[in-house]
């Protein structure tokens, strides 16, 4: 305990400001990411835009790709030109594309706000990383990333809880709170951040972007990094799947009303919290768990993991992973959806830091950096192959608007289409109506039985299993006579 008091205290002020920079930041990320496939697809007399899940598809999957590409090149830029005036032009990129996203309805014009806000989180997030690696030294590094790491899981706790009680108000409310928390990040950096010791780069900007796009393909030239860059975006696909398909997929068919008065009658003040005025418990809430147990469990589980082989814990995290979406996915009880997600976590936190640790230990010396960059691309793919099967595919198969337009065609009722005017809510009331005055939830559950929307499970299990074999694969036919770590 001594020592790790003695480490602590070694931090200096640059270090905390950081580490509160990262919560903010995640805080206002996740504050509008949990929402955000509700918010653009959701019914428009809610305040939201009523967009197609396709057109979902198209924002949150390439931007968000665009989103962990981009630090290759910003990483170059804040070298060039200081961390502390990257940072500054960060959060104020940020905090004008959170307040300008909550203003526009349209598609491009969302879609264009949004790839600025990309390009925010791009300049910030190599800054922080760097500014955590310079504020710490041989004997307190791992305590300041577990710290770090801690804070990130914070951030992508509390926003999610908040937008859930903001939303609850208006939409309009979760938009002012990112830009908040963008601003405050403008304020603690301008004020209280200080830039800290680094080479300062010389070299020219166009000389020094050519040379790291060099620096990439001489990584990508070692095949053993490629292919398993390349098989790790099966794990990425089917991990965004509880940002980008598993919010619609509840709010349109999982009734979390059994769960809210489960919990009420624990404690009427935690069902308060953690619930709406309406006795549900919000998809955001819901999937928070996630963040929730890795705040609380990660040290735990990587205790538990430690003794295996990274390779073998990564194959092994990522089949929970797969036993949590297939279980989350599979049904509409919000007990079964709560533990699919709680086990889906446990698989997180067992494979995922072991990826981070598998690239560090295959990386040649001197070459730790790069390689540690470029297992940001299977992250980047993941999310472009995550927003097309959340998109085109969850549209055709599990959306609840389209499986009702089917239904209404089938049976020959006469429905208006869905415009901003004559909304999604109109359109099930009227459905509703013409079938003989059912209620909503029988509707819901007419749709369910009749076209099955819980069987885009199998694809999101038959993406992790796939990936696992192909790491066993991996292993077994690439590894066996080269791995470096037994």
């Amino acid at each position: 305990m001594s020592k790790l008091k003695d480490a602590v205290k070694q931090f200096p002020k640059t270090f905390w400001i950081a580490n509160t920079m990262e919560l903010f930041e995640r805080w206002a990320w996740y504050g509008l990411f949990a929402v955000l496939a509700i918010y653009l697809t959701g019914s428009t007399e809610t305040g939201a835009l009523g967009f197609s899940q396709s057109e979902k598809g198209y924002i949150m999957g390439p931007i968000t790709a665009i989103l962990y590409l981009l630090p290759t090149i910003t990483g170059t830029l804040a070298d060039k030109f200081g961390y502390k005036k990257t940072l500054i032009v960060a959060y104020t990129i940020m905090a004008i594309s959170y307040f300008l996203l909550g203003q526009v309805t349209g598609f491009f014009a969302f879609w264009g706000f949004f790839l600025l806000l990309a390009v925010g989180a791009a300049l910030f997030k190599p800054v922080i990383s760097a500014t955590i690696a310079k504020t710490t030294n041989k004997d307190n590094s791992s305590i300041g990333f577990g710290l770090f790491y801690m804070m990130v899981n914070v951030g992508g706790f509390v926003g999610p809880a908040v937008a859930a009680k903001m939303r609850a108000i208006s939409w309009d409310y979760v938009f002012y709170v990112s830009t908040a928390a963008a601003i405050l990040n403008l304020i603690l950096v301008m004020f209280f951040y200080k830039e800290p010791d680094r080479k300062k780069s010389d070299e020219p900007l166009a000389e020094a972007i050519a040379n790291s796009m060099r620096n990439i393909v001489e990584g990508l030239s070692d095949i053993k990094l490629v292919v398993l860059l390349f098989l790790i975006i099966g794990f990425w696909t089917m991990f965004n799947q509880i940002f980008y398909t598993l919010p619609n997929f509840i709010e349109q068919w999982v009734d979390t009303s059994s769960l809210y008065n489960a919990l009420y009658n624990i404690s009427p003040v935690l069902a308060d919290f953690f619930g709406n005025d309406k006795g549900h418990i919000p998809q955001e809430m819901m999937i928070n768990v996630d963040a929730g147990s890795i705040v609380l469990f990660q040290v735990i589980v990587s205790a538990i993991v430690m003794r295996f082989r990274p390779l073998n814990a990564m194959m092994g995290g990522i089949f929970v992973c797969a036993i949590g979406v297939g279980l989350a996915f599979y049904t509409m009880n919000p007990f079964y959806v709560l533990a699919g997600i709680f086990i889906f976590s446990l698989g997180e936190m067992s494979s995922s830091p072991k990826f981070t640790e598998y690239i560090g230990g295959i990386a040649p010396k001197g070459k730790e950096g790069l390689y540690m960059g470029l297992s940001y691309l299977p992250v980047a793919a993941g999310n472009l192959i995550a927003g097309i099967i959340s998109g085109a595919v969850y549209e055709d198969l599990g959306d609840k608007v389209t499986l009702a337009k089917r239904m209404a065609a089938e049976n020959g009722l006469n429905i208006p289409k869905v415009t901003k005017e004559f909304t999604q809510t109109d359109y099930y009331n009227e459905m509703a109506k013409q079938m003989g005055n059912i209620t909503q939830q029988d509707l819901t559950i007419q749709l369910w039985e009749a076209y099955n929307p819980q069987q885009i499970w199998m694809i999101f299990v038959a993406i992790g299993l796939v990936t696992i074999i192909g790491l066993f694969a991996y292993d077994r036919l690439l590894l066996q006579k080269h791995e470096t770590i037994k």
